[in-house]
């Protein structure tokens, strides 16, 4: 005996068999409109095109506020980049349709989540992705700002590489052996301290919430944040952006660090003071510093991070690899696509 209940509304076909139930879902919200604000790698564009209708910027640049504005109207669903400032505004001009905002980012800081929350609009990200590509490129920065990396490959390239070994060329620290200080104990900051082990570091953390159980299985020790800033050789920061984190690292916890250390970002550019720590650096309070963020992204070429020899400053790359950039597409455009038909996972933040 079998039985055919086709329900367009709810968009599945559902067939009734002697042995069960089964669902065959019709794959299509082909009314429904989304908008993504930026080019992203495959598959996330071929996932929405098989269910939505989508319009993508092809351009890799931020929108000026004005398109973003006028390409929002009227759509579903909105896939955002963290240099998208999603706001009342943004969400005024998309209109009533407007139920998901995804963020290809693990951060969110960029949407208004208040605003968000109030019209009922659900608002996603891409957890669980990126950490190890980002932990591997902290330790890229920790490498790289203690033993003089950039510095040394210039030096060849321009072609000032003239009298061959010399006992004083491009002195640096030892990374080996060193203290590591991690700011903020996530999912970022403990595959960091993993991989600190392998260079028979001490590592110390400073978290608002105490990791017991991580502490066993790391060997890692917990401190408050003033001991830590002068204890460690290298302070590596993984906060997300908030009321709390904002300037977390200004002139005050500089002076507690060693002349010797080093200060590594890859969370938010937002959670050190960035004028104060031009100025530590200017004066030598502390050694170096691996930047992947700054308070204004881009950075011009005439901020004085890019005058100090002892900086190594990246465009923002801590989950810039084929396969992590990928996956995120796909769990950004999933999370739309798992929210209107209503299963699979959703990563909500709100």
């Amino acid at each position: 005996m079998m039985r055919r209940n086709i329900s367009i509304s709810n968009f599945h076909i559902v067939l009734i068999t002697q042995t069960g139930v089964i669902y065959y879902f019709m794959e299509t919200f082909s009314k429904n409109k989304v908008y993504v604000t930026r080019k992203i790698p495959e598959p996330g564009p071929s996932i929405l095109k098989k269910y939505f209708q989508i319009n993508i910027n092809p351009e890799p640049d931020i929108l000026d506020r004005d398109t973003l504005l006028e390409n929002v109207k009227n759509v579903d669903a909105l896939i955002c980049m963290l240099g998208d400032k999603v706001d009342s505004n943004v969400m005024d001009a998309a209109g009533p349709n407007l139920k998901i905002i995804s963020c290809y980012s693990v951060g969110y800081d960029h949407v208004d989540i208040y605003e968000a929350t109030k019209r009922k609009i659900i608002v996603t990200n891409t957890p669980n992705v990126l950490a190890n590509t980002t932990a591997d490129l902290t330790f890229s920065l920790i490498l790289s700002a203690a033993r003089n990396i950039v510095n040394a490959d210039r030096h060849v390239r321009i072609g000032n590489w003239e009298s061959g070994w010399s006992p004083d060329l491009f002195l640096g620290y030892d990374v080996n052996g060193s203290t590591l200080g991690i700011i903020g104990l996530g999912e970022i900051g403990t595959l960091v301290a993993k991989r600190a082990r392998g260079f028979d570091m001490q590592v110390i953390y400073y978290s608002k919430t105490r990791k017991r159980q991580m502490e066993s299985e790391l060997d890692i020790t917990f401190v408050p944040l003033e001991e830590l800033l002068r204890r460690s050789d290298f302070v590596s920061i993984h906060v997300s952006l908030n009321k709390d984190s904002f300037h977390m690292i200004d002139e005050s916890k500089i002076k507690l660090m060693k002349k010797t250390a080093f200060i590594i970002n890859t969370s938010r550019g937002q959670v050190v003071n960035e004028q104060h720590l031009i100025n530590a650096l200017r004066n030598k309070l502390i050694a170096g510093v691996g930047l992947d963020v700054y308070e204004n992204e881009p950075i011009s070429k005439s901020n004085p991070l890019t005058q100090f020899a002892q900086t190594v400053l990246l465009p923002h790359i801590g989950s810039a690899t084929f396969k992590t950039r990928s996956k995120m597409a796909e769990v950004a455009a999933n999370n739309i696509v798992n929210f209107f038909n209503g299963r699979g996972i959703v990563h909500k933040i709100n």
